[in-house]
């Protein structure tokens, strides 16, 4: 290859690497090249993602075997009020399920916090697409301290969005111990309030949860099932648009 065709090769690859240079920063929520924090960072985001995934199955096991672990491990309310309903029939002890429960909820927030406070309104663009959340977000700054500290207590209430509500909280510089402590009162709230129901419920949410369990096996088998015949459809319906693209094709020539 002559220097002449080289350059102009080169040339040609140009447009093509900008644009996956600039599509690329607009997939990541921090600005120039990455620093190490910023990849320990995602990675520990994406670690999280991942374990959340890998629980989903063993949920409906955990939640009549050991509910109290299960939401320790998740802060899922379905796992909280199943072990309140385990402690009004003398399984577990209310005040551990309450604990467990909250530190289930508030364990990894602080991760949420420091991306906002590594990243600003760049996570909040990966947390939402709402228009009207990300122009609340874009105002963290200018908020009124009280508002914010009320909106981090007040983010475990279901339909708030409760990521952008606590990179909010980071990107606003407040300090990580107010936080956690607003965070965890929080998260209190919402798990007495869950316990208190299912413990009110007792043997009634106990016989649910049962019911849960004898039929999880068959459930879990049936979506590992599914799972696998999936991507077998897939390549099917491939070969054979393949395939009818070329005889298309060769009938037409």
């Amino acid at each position: 290859m002559s220097i002449r065709q080289a350059s102009t090769t080169d040339r040609a690859r140009t447009p093509h690497r900008r644009q996956t240079t600039v599509a690329w920063r607009r997939s990541v929520p921090w600005q120039g090249p990455a620093s190490r924090i910023d990849m320990a960072l995602m990675g520990a985001i994406l670690g999280v993602v991942a374990l959340g995934l890998a629980m989903r199955p063993l949920k409906p096991f955990l939640l009549a075997s050991h509910p109290v672990t299960l939401e320790f491990l998740t802060g899922d309310l379905t796992a909280i009020g199943a072990a309140a309903a385990f402690a009004r029939i003398g399984e577990a002890a209310l005040w551990l399920v309450v604990v467990a429960g909250a530190a289930g909820m508030v364990k990894l927030d602080w991760l949420t916090w420091w991306t906002g406070r590594q990243w600003g309104g760049g996570i909040i663009k990966m947390f939402t697409t709402s228009e009207r959340a990300q122009r609340f977000a874009n105002r963290a700054t200018e908020l009124n301290p009280k508002i914010l500290r009320a909106a981090v207590v007040l983010a475990v209430l279901p339909g708030v969005p409760t990521a952008v509500i606590y990179a909010m909280a980071g990107w606003a510089r407040m300090r990580l111990t107010t936080f956690l402590l607003l965070n965890l009162a929080g998260a209190f709230l919402m798990t007495g309030l869950v316990a208190g129901v299912g413990y009110g419920l007792g043997q009634h949410a106990v016989d649910l949860v049962l019911l849960v369990d004898r039929f999880a096996s068959v459930a879990s088998l049936t979506l590992i099932a599914v799972a696998a015949v999936i991507p077998l459809v897939k390549r099917r319906i491939r070969r054979k648009g393949g395939r009818s693209a070329a005889r298309s094709q060769t009938l037409s020539a």
